[in-house]
């Protein structure tokens, strides 16, 4: 047998990192080290080297695109070497910034291999957008008389940005958790825009806090909100709560409301029965539900998720073609996709790779 050892002492190893943009100062730091590390027998972070893409020595020439995805900082590459590449990474055209996505392609245009993803090439298309997501959730929340629970995943920052928004035109106050703070803090160190201003913490029971979270204690205490008084003031809240989220609910003891869930659908076995104790303890709280119901039909029940409040990440099968017509690429290789064979049959010399397999240019 074998067993896995870690060494307690020394220091962690840091990544190697080649930047897309020039290095702020304080991104630097950011990156250079860990919460806490000037403590006594605190393990410190050997950073690793940190360049920008202009100054790594590489032995190809690389051309790095920001484009529209719900996370900010997503970007597309055209590689030059002996062949031009273009790889597009999670990418749309319905988001805020579908403009970025346009000047990728342009530059992309007649790049020999494409290398796309497809994760929405499975299914059917519809019309979405964040202002219809805007549109919809802020009708929800205007007719709500409670609380209000907005669900999203903690790294889509526009979705954060329309319930900002929500939340001042209805005169709430938005209440993120303490991770979702840290979070926006480190990508404040990235692009420099401040997006705490008006926002509110949720202060977790807990007799312990890591030292990330002391960091978030220590630089906004004054944005902290604890289950008190949210309690005694439902209708003034929208709290960013996802299914680990739950359990909050025991402190608040919310007296019905609203939950919104604006997220993906569940694509395996495991996450539709996560949306099922879900919806139980909402059932619990007497929360109404939108955005998605359980199906009693045939078999177990399902969930059913409605559309309206949530715009993927992902590129529909529409804006995949006019990606794909636009390059006009030799080659065509679709990654992230269950339907692989949708590209096959729209395009010529399409390369479906199984897994593990390789390919050389």
């Amino acid at each position: 047998s074998r067993i896995l050892t870690s060494q307690k002492s020394g220091e962690y190893e840091g990544r190697d990192l080649i930047c897309t943009e020039a290095i702020s100062d304080e991104l630097y730091a950011f990156l250079t080290s860990r919460p806490g590390e000037d403590e006594k027998a605190r393990k410190k972070l050997k950073p690793g080297s940190l360049c920008c893409i202009e100054e790594a020595e590489l032995c190809f020439d690389v051309a790095a695109f920001e484009v529209d995805h719900s996370i900010y900082g997503a970007s597309a590459y055209v590689v030059y070497g002996d062949v031009a590449i273009a790889y597009t990474g999670d990418i749309r055209l319905h988001g805020k910034f579908a403009e970025k996505t346009k000047k990728f392609v342009k530059n992309a245009r007649d790049v020999s291999v494409l290398i796309i993803e497809g994760t929405r090439a499975g299914e059917e298309d519809y019309s979405e957008s964040e202002k219809m997501v805007l549109e919809n959730c802020l009708k929800v929340v205007e007719e709500a008389k409670g609380l209000v629970i907005a669900d999203f995943s903690p790294r889509n920052f526009e979705r954060l940005e329309t319930f900002k928004e929500i939340a001042d035109r209805t005169g709430r106050k938005l209440v993120v958790t303490v991770k979702d703070a840290y979070m926006l803090h480190a990508l404040k160190q990235a692009d420099g825009i401040e997006r705490m201003h008006g926002l509110a913490i949720y202060n977790e029971l807990k007799d312990r806090k890591e030292r990330w979270e002391k960091f978030v204690c220590d630089g906004w205490d004054e944005h902290f909100v604890d289950p008190f008084e949210i309690a005694a003031s439902q209708s003034s809240y929208i709290l960013c709560f996802s299914f680990s989220d739950m359990k909050h609910l025991l402190d608040i003891k919310p007296s019905g409301g609203i939950y919104i869930y604006s997220s993906s659908e569940a694509f395996t076995e495991e996450q539709e029965f996560d949306f099922l104790r879900l919806y139980n303890w909402l059932d619990k709280f007497g929360l109404d539900v939108r955005g998605f119901e359980i199906i009693a039909g045939e078999g177990r029940p399902r969930p059913k998720f409605s559309r309206g409040y949530h715009a993927s990440g992902h590129a529909s099968k529409r804006d995949l073609m006019w990606i794909i017509e636009n390059i006009d690429p030799d080659l065509i290789i679709p990654v992230h996709t269950t339907n692989p064979g949708w590209f096959a049959e729209n395009f010529e010399k399409v390369k479906v790779l199984r897994d593990g397999e390789s390919f050389k240019f």
